[in-house]
């Protein structure tokens, strides 16, 4: 009988990390939710049959010491991420890029290289690094996200020469205007009414679970295929900054 294979997701108690746990608990995975949040990793952890851990992705102890009790691990989605304020360079808050740079970059390379090891010990394992179209060009307003996730989308590429010779895939993806739940609020301090006029007049923007449909795709291909970087964007966006919009 053929060992169930299990996915960690970081980021899993809401948004895009929640639908993808969603996923590939559908897809029989076993799925092993981590984020801050407690509460709601083990509700939708027990609803998927899955398992729970409060984790703070920029902690290297904690991240050690869950590597060491997860076991065993064939795919390992790093989601955990996200974005603050829309200041200018010139006005952007230092604690800000600093608390961006370290969940985006240094929380990747936490889990990546804590769970290397359980990746390895299958033979067939893959890191998946969900970065932004913000790692592939520059918009305004956007300077410490953008610069975290540049970062990001070096360290997948970085990564995957270095596994080559390895049986490790390395995925990226890169989302474009997602309406997920949390991230705009979250970037706007809560501010609602900014986080809305982000998505106004937008048609279909893409949802969580748009993202997390091309993530059961890109891990369920056969092993000797790599999607190397799939962006993905809703049809009303050409661009960063090219945003079809009616009234």
């Amino acid at each position: 009988m053929t060992e169930q294979k299990v996915a960690v997701v970081t980021g899993a108690s809401s948004g895009i990390g929640a639908a993808t746990a969603r996923r590939l608990a559908a897809d029989g995975f076993e799925v092993v939710l981590t984020a801050r949040r407690t509460e709601r990793i083990e509700a939708l952890a027990k609803e998927l049959g899955g398992r729970s851990y409060t984790l703070d992705v920029t902690d290297r102890a904690a991240v050690d010491a869950f590597a060491a009790e997860v076991g065993r691990v064939d795919v390992l989605v790093n989601n955990a991420g996200g974005a603050l304020g829309a200041e200018s360079v010139e006005q952007g808050d230092p604690a800000d890029w600093r608390a961006m740079y370290e969940v985006n970059v240094i929380g990747v390379l936490h889990l990546t290289q804590a769970l290397l090891p359980a990746l390895r010990a299958t033979g067939d394992g893959t890191v998946l690094i969900m970065s932004s179209t913000a790692a592939l060009a520059a918009y305004e307003g956007g300077g410490g996200y953008v610069a975290a996730k540049h970062a990001v989308h070096s360290v997948a590429q970085t990564l995957r020469l270095e596994l080559v010779a390895e049986q490790i895939r390395v995925i990226e993806i890169a989302p474009g205007m997602v309406k997920s739940e949390g991230f705009a609020l979250t970037r706007f301090r809560g501010d609602q009414d900014k986080a809305d006029a982000v998505y106004a007049g937008v048609a279909e923007p893409l949802t969580s679970e748009d993202i997390a449909d091309t993530v059961s795709w890109a891990v369920t291909r056969p092993p000797h295929v790599n999607v190397d970087l799939l962006v993905v964007r809703p049809r009303a966006q050409a661009a960063n900054h090219k945003v079809h919009r009616v009234s």
